[in-house]
């Protein structure tokens, strides 16, 4: 990382492509947080489309065994932990609220949730999502508290290909990619 900006921000699908192989891996690790998923996804290379690198990461996803999954999750920030952060605004770490009690009981619900399960609670947090306040993080951790373990596993499969998808996209940045990059 660069000055809290992710290096290949916005690189475009055709630079994508044609990056050296440790660099695309490097550039995919930087979104997906796993070297497994990175380099099998640098392997997948040329992709005709950005449908297509979210179609393989997912399936990587998916593939992955529990301890893998466990690496991925230990790599996400804890939420809250980036108060107000503009690198993180689209990520669960970047939570704040100005009231000390709300940040106090988000702190709570997510030491429960970790206690309960045995990871940290990750959820994405993007633009689509309607409210994305420490508020309804702490009523989301409450909803997901009643989840038996296996449930919850697979509720953070499909929270993490989110952050995987948001992440991906802003690296390839818009169709054609950014002039910078050409």
């Amino acid at each position: 990382m660069i000055r809290g900006v992710l290096m290949h921000q916005g690189v475009g699908l055709d630079a994508f492509n044609c990056l050296p192989t440790r660099r695309a891996v490097h550039a995919l690790y930087e979104c997906v947080n796993s070297v497994t998923m990175a380099a099998e996804l640098a392997k997948g290379r040329p992709y005709p489309d950005h449908a297509a690198v979210f179609r393989g990461a997912d399936a990587l996803l998916f593939s992955l065994s529990e301890p893998a999954i466990d690496n991925i999750m230990a790599a996400h920030p804890r939420v809250g932990r980036r108060p107000g952060s503009a690198y993180s605004h689209a990520e669960q770490c970047s939570l704040f609220d100005p009231r000390p009690g709300v940040m106090h009981l988000l702190a709570g619900a997510a030491a429960r949730y970790a206690e309960k399960f045995g990871f940290q609670f990750v959820m994405h947090m993007g633009t689509a999502e309607p409210d994305c306040s420490a508020s309804a993080v702490i009523s989301s951790i409450g909803d997901r508290m009643h989840n038996d373990a296996e449930t919850e596993r697979k509720v953070v499969r499909n929270e993490i290909a989110k952050l995987n998808r948001s992440r991906l996209e802003r690296m390839l940045g818009p169709e054609g990619g950014y002039d910078n990059w050409i």
